[in-house]
């Protein structure tokens, strides 16, 4: 009879004590970016870096120009912090996104990943699209939640152009209270629900003077815009 002890178990997943491997990969990459731009940082450094296998980058991110895309993504999830800025008083949301803004692209460490060229240009569009499109259209709902998405998102796009990635002096040289004050009416107009026009037209074409359809009608047409101006 056999009364030695059973072999322990192996355990499943990653070794307990070491950081999982994506993030100690992601860590390293954006070290080694900065230190030394993304042409001349190689897989195998990053994986020596991380204490890893090289091959463990293609299986979690494909490529250097994934690995690159996400040290960026990490970069702008934890300056814009979506659901932060979303979540407040809906009255100061305009500051907020625009502190948001700001506050990514001032910090001079994504300033230098951003120089990387066009692998940096693709994952900031990709950002704007996917992310921070995406996620306002879903936040602000309704029928004409993309429209209002898209508006604030070429507002900020601009922002960023014209204060980061190619300055004007105007712009550039605007205090962050200033730029909030400039911008800010743009994006409250941008976020607020369009009022339906249908009625208002077909109303119009009755009462248009080719249609014979007399001053009252008119008058209501003229009427109804005002109104809903007034609402905004």
């Amino acid at each position: 009879m056999n009364n030695a002890a059973p072999a322990p178990a192996r355990t499943r997943g990653r070794p307990r004590g070491k950081p999982p491997t994506r993030e100690s990969l992601v860590s390293a990459a954006r070290t080694l970016f900065l230190e030394r731009g993304y042409r001349r940082t190689t897989l195998r450094a990053v994986a020596g870096a991380a204490g890893v296998d090289p091959a463990l980058i293609a299986y979690h991110f494909g490529s250097k120009k994934g690995l690159f895309a996400d040290v960026m993504q990490f970069q702008c999830a934890n300056a814009l912090a979506v659901d932060d800025v979303l979540g407040g008083d809906p009255a100061t949301l305009p500051d907020r996104l625009i502190d948001a803004v700001t506050d990514l692209w001032e910090d001079a460490d994504f300033r230098r990943l951003t120089a990387q060229g066009d692998e940096a240009a693709e994952v900031i569009r990709e950002y704007l699209e996917h992310e921070l499109l995406a996620r306002l259209v879903e936040f602000l709902g309704g029928r004409d939640a993309t429209a209002r998405a898209t508006a604030v998102v070429t507002i900020l796009g601009g922002l960023i152009y014209t204060r980061y990635l190619n300055p004007l002096p105007t712009p550039a040289a605007l205090t962050r209270a200033e730029t909030r004050q400039v911008l800010a009416p743009a994006l409250r107009a941008a976020l607020t629900p369009r009022p339906r026009n249908t009625e208002t037209a077909r109303t119009g074409r009755r009462g248009s003077p080719a249609s014979g359809g007399g001053a009252r009608p008119a008058l209501t047409t003229s009427a109804r815009p005002v109104r809903s101006a007034a609402q905004l």
